[in-house]
């Protein structure tokens, strides 16, 4: 069978849009399956709609010798996405063939054709995922290094280059749409090549050029992206008619906001099509969105939904239990809390109980429990501050999964791999940082009051201490009391039937 390529598309007759040439006007560091199921796959949707246009030229960010850069050329940069869930109470199965990718770059192979794009006049856009590890500032690195180990690093000597060839034409700077999972991305990889900048000494005029030119746009990316389907690849060949080592698949809802003046419209023109993408002032009331109600969601629920029998998050909410817990705690509980127009909030709801329900991913909930502690400090304690301040008294549901979390730790021994604790005589293991099970392991014979004061008060989990919160302490022990008494179940189906 032959592999995905232009030709091949040809022989097929193919009547889908392709891009076969157009001028290089994207950079992406990042080849993974979350870039082509996401920010390659809208720039293929605004080449075909608009008259963007563009290639995207596509970085390894990790220089490995080998890896998808082969794979990418071999394939002429086509690649099958396949979109999958519900949308509108339908199930929906989307094919595209992406054809924006012009070819991929290894940095420590290609490290000078990759210094040789900042000479590109079309090159504009800057598009990075480069994993939460990868905007960070390392001292170690050198102007010389070729490539330095870090991402900023090599950034920096790619707008020096780019400084260097049109540093006294206007406009010539980049639109850098940072897609890295952490707080303000934009701004803390602007701060990081700043740093190089005065590290390495590259000039006042260079400094001010990266600060008058250039467009770091933090931004906010929302897909659930399964990659390759390596239990289906076979099949799907079959189906299309050709082997594609790059075959990628992803959730249907997707959502992206970009911080930027409304003047990125001009040269991105997500306006003109009907793409999920937001062109606002501040992305980080959208992001308090996202992790409040579909992370909160997720933190909320996971802990007490397994300990209750179940392993998938689909299962969860086809169980009526489970699913009016979680939108009880949702609607009633968590959008209380927020300051979005009501309706966007409510909208965005109801896309997180299809997005649960997708039948093509099988969201294990012992994975989404990992680091609960954490999850449940960034996600989850934000929302019941918030609504004691505006409400006056706890949040039912918030309060009974801090107890569903203290459950879920409850473990009888300390390994390598996690803390073990038992599930209806099954043993499962719990994963965290050491000190957190470490703390779960001291206190596992300790009484229920002992117990969650221990938890409540430990500074280091929280940064505070739980005890302070009128009524909370004492609301959890009751909660982990049912817990033990009747299980997480039977606790969930009793709030049901009170009002927050």
């Amino acid at each position: 069978m032959q592999k995905l390529s232009y030709a091949t598309l040809k022989e097929q007759n193919y009547d889908g849009y392709l891009l076969e040439s157009a001028p290089e006007r994207v950079l992406q560091f990042g080849e993974g399956n979350f870039m082509r199921a996401f920010v390659d796959y809208f720039i293929d949707i605004l080449n075909e709609k608009t008259d963007f246009r563009s290639k995207v030229v596509v970085c390894q960010p990790v220089g490995t010798t080998t890896g998808a850069a082969d794979r990418i050329n071999e394939q002429e940069g086509l690649y099958t996405l396949l979109l999958r869930g519900f949308q509108d109470g339908q199930k929906v199965n989307k094919k595209r063939i992406i054809s924006c990718i012009s070819r991929c770059l290894n940095p420590r192979r290609d490290y000078s054709k990759l210094l040789a794009c900042a000479d590109n006049p079309d090159l504009r856009f800057i598009t990075c995922n480069t994993t939460e590890a990868g905007i960070t500032y390392d001292p170690s690195c050198r102007f010389s290094d070729t490539p330095p180990s870090s991402y900023p690093g090599k950034l920096t000597q790619l707008m020096y280059r780019r400084f260097q060839k049109f540093g006294h034409e206007k406009g010539r700077g980049f639109i850098i749409l940072s897609c890295e999972l952490i707080d303000d991305n934009g701004r803390e990889l602007e701060k990081c090549v700043l740093k190089y900048a005065h590290q390495w000494d590259l000039g006042a005029a260079f400094i001010q050029w990266i600060q008058n030119e250039n467009i770091f746009c933090s931004t906010l990316v929302d897909r659930i992206v399964t990659g390759y389907p390596e239990n289906e690849a076979e099949q799907l060949a079959e189906e299309f008619g050709y082997e594609d080592s790059l075959i990628d698949t992803g959730e249907i809802f997707g959502f992206w906001v970009i911080e930027a003046p409304q003047s990125l419209k001009k040269e991105f023109p997500v306006d003109r099509t009907d793409l999920p993408i937001l062109i606002a002032d501040n992305h980080r009331p959208y992001k308090q969105r996202k992790v409040r109600i579909l992370n909160g969601a997720h933190t909320t629920f996971v802990p007490g939904s397994y300990l209750a029998g179940q392993n998938i998050v689909r299962d969860c909410m086809n169980d009526d239990v489970i699913c009016s817990f979680m939108n009880q705690t949702i609607y009633d509980e968590i959008i209380p809390t927020l300051d979005l127009p009501k309706e966007e909030l409510l909208e965005f709801a109801a896309s997180v109980t299809e997005r649960f329900r997708n039948p093509f991913i099988d969201h294990a909930l012992l994975s989404i429990a990992l680091n609960s502690t954490s999850k449940w400090k960034a996600r989850v304690l934000p929302s019941l501050k918030e609504y004691i301040r505006r409400r006056g008294h706890l949040p039912a549901c918030i309060t009974a999964s801090f107890a569903f979390c203290i459950a879920f730790y409850s473990g009888h021994t300390l390994t390598e791999e996690g803390l073990i604790a038992s599930r209806e005589g099954n043993d499962y293991t719990v994963k965290d940082d050491r000190n957190v099970l470490q703390f779960y392991f001291q206190h596992r014979e300790d009484s229920v009051e002992m117990l969650v004061h221990e938890v409540c008060a430990n500074t280091d989990f929280w940064g505070e201490d739980l005890t302070k919160l009128p009524g909370f302490e004492t609301a959890v022990c009751g909660f982990l009391r049912q817990i033990r008494e009747k299980g997480t179940y039977e606790v969930m189906k009793s709030l049901l039937s009170q009002e927050s």
